[in-house]
């Protein structure tokens, strides 16, 4: 275990996990351990600049965002805010860690120039398509249907999540793209208050932090929203087995959020978990299935097509139609092709059937994880 490891599980050991926060997400930030969070979801003040009340063609008034906490005196006195709080996040992240913002345009050009002038490295920016947006009532502009998340690494270059697979798998096995079509909160999902009104006007759906969540952290990370709201974050953190740490300044949006996420059960690990990318597997020579005895130098393996055969050599090479090499390059020449995947290429047999090694790699992989877990 490297030092910075160890400090990382040292911090991790002091965090306030599971818990909302209560008073200023910049002062509560910076009390954190530094490089102690994998990481930030942020759903700040979009400062609307709304002007007076919004009305709907029959007259009647629109729930519109114009609570105190969204109101600042100019552009000047936001970026000064958006600077800080950014500034008190990139303490507490870990270097390999990472942050998802959301805004509106009113907002978000002012958070991404400021994340580059913080040294973040912006890896995309994501469309969130309302599939029921709200009509533009006035009727003078085009209906404001999305709001766009950033997402960055703390750094460029670091090693942030990605879990390429899981998202494709979300996708119905088509690559995720950068924008993505999911409805509004509402209904039984929409949480309100003791009047019946709407506890938060700006409460982002499940579905979203679900998509992030599965995406870019691993069951186990932490987890921390600044602007923790009525607590959705929290909630699905907790369904999937990440730890969560919330802050939130406003009372009542915390005690809605405490008893909803107190409400939630955590999946078992068997369901949280997601399909790991290829490149994430241990690497297994294929001299080690020799080593063991899985194959005998000697033994011949074949192409799937029955075409080309060659022999296991003692030290995990092969030799075939007088060429020698690893199990990738003797694929490759016997092909004629500039490359080949040796463990997909070759197969052994055993009772009549044709087995391919890469199921030897798979045992030798599932021995491996089981070793590492017991481990830790």
């Amino acid at each position: 275990m490297t030092k910075l490891d160890m400090k990382s599980r040292a911090a991790a050991r002091t965090l306030p996990l599971n818990q909302i926060l209560a008073g200023d997400c910049i002062e509560i930030m910076n009390a954190l351990p530094e490089a102690s969070v994998d990481l930030i979801f942020a759903d700040p003040p979009y400062n609307l600049q709304l002007k007076g009340e919004l009305h709907r063609p029959d007259n009647s008034r629109v729930d519109a965002v114009d609570d105190h906490w969204d109101q600042f005196s100019g552009f000047a006195a936001y970026d000064r805010f958006t600077r800080d709080w950014l500034a008190a996040a990139r303490r507490i992240l870990k270097p390999d860690g990472a942050i998802w913002v959301i805004g509106s345009y009113h907002n978000i050009f002012r958070v991404g120039a400021e994340l580059q002038n913080q040294g973040f490295w912006i890896l995309n920016d994501v469309v969130w398509r309302k599939a029921n947006p709200m009509p533009n009532f006035r009727g003078k502009r085009l209906t404001n249907a999305h709001e766009t998340m950033i997402w960055a690494s703390k750094s460029e270059g670091a090693k942030y999540t990605f879990n390429y697979e899981a998202l494709k798998s979300l996708n119905e096995g088509v690559q995720m793209r950068s924008d993505w079509v999911l409805p509004i909160c509402t209904g039984g999902e929409r949480l309100k208050d003791a009047g019946g009104a709407k506890a938060h006007p700006t409460q982002k759906p499940e579905a979203l932090l679900h998509r992030i969540l599965v995406g870019s952290t691993n069951p186990g990370d932490v987890v921390l929203d600044p602007f923790f709201g009525t607590g959705t974050t929290g909630a699905v953190a907790k369904m999937l087995g990440r730890d969560f740490i919330g802050i939130e300044r406003e009372a009542a949006y915390r005690e809605v959020a405490e008893k909803r996420i107190a409400r939630i059960r955590k999946f078992d690990s068997e369901a949280i978990a997601t399909i790991k990318p290829k490149r994430a597997e241990p690497r297994v020579p294929f001299g080690q299935v020799v080593e063991r005895g899985m194959l005998r130098p000697g033994e011949e393996l074949y192409s799937l097509n029955n075409r080309h055969k060659a022999k296991v050599r003692a030290d995990g090479s092969l030799i075939g139609n007088d060429v020698k090499g690893s199990i990738h390059q003797v694929g490759a020449a016997l092909e004629g092709a500039p490359s080949c995947n040796g463990w997909t290429y070759w197969h052994f047999r055993r009772e009549g059937r044709m087995v391919p090694i890469d199921i030897l790699r798979q045992q030798i992989r599932a021995e491996m994880e089981a070793d590492e877990g017991r481990a830790h």
